[in-house]
């Protein structure tokens, strides 16, 4: 049966196809554990299986999608046996809607969940084996209503708007997203209500809503010349356009901030003289940038995103900071010239897109020699990744904590701190090649 909450496949083409299925028979496994990207883990008849939307001890007849080798990836065809864990979920689009992934687990067991998945890329892929779980932030009152940014799909042949569905291209109509703030709700129904009176235009298929403090925008996501909005975080109000880049969730970056302030007031205080410079990379429009300058004499942002850095740079000279400044160039570019101007850097922190920053970058962090790396990152495999390269490179895993700034999903964010022994550290290391170019080669916004 066609589900009418769904869009046939051929209306929308901005998603690349689900990849080719080897279907087999189904398969009965208990699952054991969640791991990466929010899928359980079973072991049957020498396989092992992975089976979204399931939660711990539940006993599932899961239909292949797709097996390679000793490995099969399926979908729950069956619970013949439900875990204790296992809830009703708060969503009804929970199963069809490819956005939340976790909402048959209670909140607790949520962040069980999360700290099982990071616990398991560390192993796997940092080599690093731990103890006891890593200590995460939580938002047990924030868990639903957080979303201050979404990005919504049309179809104009079925006339749904809302999100695509699981494993797929086409979309799932949606009227309320319980994640999403009350504020960002509006701007959905305000989307679907004026695609019904025919004003959405038809080459028109994905929109982004952004709310602020001050101001929202509703807009196609092709709009060149995005509404400017604001935000605070702690003391710090950021103006930006809805193209840019910031997180959706604001109470729990506020927690985020002001964990690296903590850190940051340490790595200075502890410094012998000058802490020296401190390097933001991926820098946005400054939510690390400002707090930093606060803390070290000196400052530098680097952040690829034209709008981006000027608003970085606008954001500095409001909070009335005279001590940082933003370079408007690609992360590996930068890292690449020659810094041996800069002198000592006292502290390099880097918050990368979802991909991580890979091994061009952390190549060119360890020439800066920093004495400290403070990495955020939203992604645990793509985190562990970055973290085995610094390691390899001399540093030692000083700290480690996770924020829940996703819930009822998957993703977590992940904060750690790593330092250097005197001797490794100290003055930044040649460049990649002099032939691209020094500091003066970057666009300062």
């Amino acid at each position: 049966m066609t589900d009418p909450n769904i869009s046939p496949d051929a209306t929308v083409a901005t998603v690349p196809p689900p990849p080719p299925t080897s279907p087999g028979p189904p398969v009965d496994v208990t699952i054991e554990r969640i791991v990466g990207e929010g899928r359980g883990i079973g072991f049957a008849g020498g396989r092992t299986i992975f089976v979204p939307l399931t939660a711990p001890g539940d006993r599932v007849r899961a239909r292949t999608t797709r097996q390679k080798g000793g490995v099969v990836w399926g979908t729950i065809e069956e619970i013949i046996e439900p875990s204790p864990q296992r809830i009703e979920p708060g969503c009804p689009y929970f199963g069809v809607c490819g956005g939340c992934d976790l909402q048959q687990l209670g909140y607790a067991d949520q962040l069980t969940a999360k700290a099982g998945i990071i616990a398991d890329s560390l192993r796997r892929i940092a080599r690093i084996e731990r103890d006891t779980p890593v200590p995460m932030t939580g938002a047990p009152d924030r868990d639903w209503h957080y979303r201050s940014r979404a990005e919504w799909q049309i179809d104009h042949v079925t006339g749904a708007v809302g999100y695509f569905a699981q494993g797929s291209h086409r979309v799932v109509d949606v009227e309320r997203c319980p994640i999403s703030s009350p504020d960002l709700n509006a701007l959905l129904t305000t989307l679907r209500d004026d695609r019904a009176a025919g004003i959405v235009p038809k080459a028109a298929r994905e929109y982004r809503g952004v709310t602020g403090d001050l101001g929202s925008t509703l807009e196609p996501t092709a709009t060149q010349r995005s509404r400017e909005v604001s935000r605070t975080v702690l003391d710090d109000t950021f103006r930006y356009s809805a193209e840019c880049f910031f997180q959706a969730n604001i109470p729990m970056t506020e927690e985020v901030v002001r964990y690296v302030d903590a850190l940051a007031i340490g790595i200075a205080d502890a410094a012998t003289g000058s802490p020296g410079i401190a390097v933001d990379l991926y820098c946005g429009v400054g939510l690390f940038t400002l707090p930093l300058a606060r803390r070290f004499p000196r400052v530098i942002g680097v952040e690829s995103h034209r709008a981006a850095a000027g608003y970085a740079t606008q954001n500095l000279e409001t909070a009335g900071i005279g001590n940082a400044r933003v370079a408007n160039a690609p992360v590996e570019r930068w890292l690449a010239s020659d810094h041996s101007p800069l002198g000592r850097v006292g502290l390099v922190l880097f918050d990368p897109p979802r991909t991580g920053a890979g091994a061009e970058t952390i190549a060119g962090i360890l020439r800066l020699r920093s004495a400290n790396v403070i990495a955020v990152s939203c992604d645990p495999a793509t985190f562990a990744r970055d973290l085995r390269g610094l390691l390899d490179g001399g540093y030692t895993l000083a700290d480690i904590h996770a924020f829940d700034l996703f819930p009822q999903t998957h993703h977590v964010e992940i904060v750690a701190h790593l330092t250097r022994d005197a001797e490794a550290a100290g003055p930044v290391g040649p460049a990649k090649s002099a032939e691209q170019g020094s500091e003066a080669d970057t666009t300062d916004q």
